[in-house]
């Protein structure tokens, strides 16, 4: 039996989908879960073994690696309400640091990172934003943004300094079945139930969560050592991708376009509400300014160098529509 790959995040959206792509070709998996953590796989999957740790202690997390091939860090907090969150910098890079750590001690063979494509500057949709862009993100004051920036910095400075064999993956927004929490779903959900009236003036680039999971495990055997790869589809204005989900779910678009200047406003007045509460509202100044941008990229480099599947966010959406039926969600 070959040599287990470790899996950090493995019970999370995308890592969901990473054990089953490994799974689906003859790979044994090892599964790092956070302590107390319900064991997402069935319990007589031979295939898969689990390490509990707090990915932000190292002590705990030590060990993780021992006789693995490689590791997929996908384990990441992702939360940008409220802005700012000494969590996310705890997870996203303390975590990664005790990553590159264990993967030092096991001496593995391949490093593939999880980070976000919004490490990169974004463009426009005739000039989308690629690999070598800049970060932008700092203009947003998000925590989420600049955690895994710094993380993502930390694991290409491991790769030239250190002979860390580590490739980098970026995906974009990701829709898709099996999203149980739900994440990045949870917009399909909004718009099902009809608790999105209006659309920002930006946009975004949409992805299949399987098809990054796929390119993801591809890196294991694929791309460059120190390179980062962007995985995404298909860019979209908000109003496009309203639309055309709305389509697929069955129900009316979102009519009304919201105001660059309205979207401002709101997001600062629920920054006084939270403030005020002490509670995080509905959104913040950071999250409706991201609205108001077009996050545009291209994944020319990910489809060429690590083969990544090309699938509609049609469907991407009707599975997960699907699957939220199945399971209560809807």
């Amino acid at each position: 039996m070959p040599a287990p790959v470790l899996v950090t995040g493995a019970n999370g959206f995308l890592g969901r989908h990473l054990v089953a792509e490994l799974r689906r070709r003859g790979q044994t998996v090892r599964a790092l879960l956070r302590p107390g953590t319900p064991v997402p796989f069935a319990a007589a999957d031979a295939d898969i073994t689990y390490h509990f740790a707090d990915i932000t202690d190292a002590a705990q997390v030590a060990g993780a690696a021992e006789g693995c091939a490689a590791i997929v860090h996908a384990a990441a907090l992702a939360s940008v309400n409220p802005a700012r969150n000494p969590a996310v910098w705890a997870v996203n890079l303390a975590g990664t640091e005790a990553v590159l750590r264990e993967a030092r001690r096991a001496a593995v063979g391949r490093l593939v990172y999880v980070g976000t494509a919004n490490v990169f500057g974004f463009g426009t949709k005739k000039k989308p934003g690629d690999e070598t862009r800049p970060y932008a993100g700092h203009r947003y004051g998000l925590d989420y943004m600049d955690s895994k920036h710094a993380a993502a910095k930390l694991v290409l400075r491991a790769a030239k300094h250190q002979n860390m064999p580590a490739v980098l993956v970026h995906p974009t927004f990701m829709l898709g079945p099996d999203d149980a929490k739900p994440t990045s779903n949870a917009l399909l959900l909004e718009l099902y139930r009809g608790r999105l009236p209006g659309y920002p003036p930006g946009g975004k680039n949409y992805v299949h969560v399987r098809d990054v999971a796929t390119a993801t495990v591809n890196a294991l055997t694929m791309g460059r050592v120190g390179e980062s790869y962007i995985l995404g589809n298909e860019n979209l204005s908000y109003r496009e991708a309203f639309a055309r989900l709305a389509l697929v779910l069955g129900v009316p678009p979102p009519r009304w376009p919201i105001p660059p200047g309205l979207a401002t406003l709101y997001g600062q007045f629920c920054d006084v509400k939270a403030w005020l509460t002490g509670r995080p509202a509905q959104l913040n100044a950071a999250m409706a300014a991201v609205a108001n941008d077009g996050h545009y990229f291209t994944a020319q480099k990910a489809r060429t160098e690590l083969a990544l599947p090309q699938t509609s966010i049609d469907q991407a959406a009707a599975e997960a529509l699907a699957w939220f039926r199945a399971h209560g969600y809807v």
